[in-house]
C-alpha cells in the first residue's frame, strides 16, 4: 500500500537534501540546490513559512531524481 506524503516545510525538506550530498547553488525566493551527480540534479524549493503543497512536493522529489518512496526513506 502506498504510504501518503507528510506534510512538511520547505525548511525540513532542504533538511533532508542537505543530508543527501545537495549543496546551495543560490538563494531567492525559491533556494535552488545542486548534487554532485553526473548529470547534477537542480531542485528548486519555494522558501516561506507554510506547508508545501503534495503536487509541489512531488515535484521537488522528481527534480532530485528519487521516487517517492526513497524519500520517505529519507525523512
Amino acid at each position: 500500500m502506498k504510504r501518503r506524503l507528510p506534510s512538511l516545510k520547505p525548511a525540513e525538506v532542504i533538511r533532508v537534501l542537505e543530508r543527501h550530498g545537495f549543496r546551495l547553488l543560490r538563494s531567492t525566493k525559491h533556494r535552488t540546490y545542486v548534487d554532485s551527480a553526473s548529470p547534477p540534479h537542480l531542485v528548486q524549493i519555494p522558501y516561506h513559512q507554510r506547508d508545501l503543497k503534495p503536487k509541489t512536493l512531488r515535484s521537488i522529489i522528481r527534480q532530485a531524481g528519487w521516487t517517492e518512496a526513497e524519500f520517505l526513506e529519507r525523512i
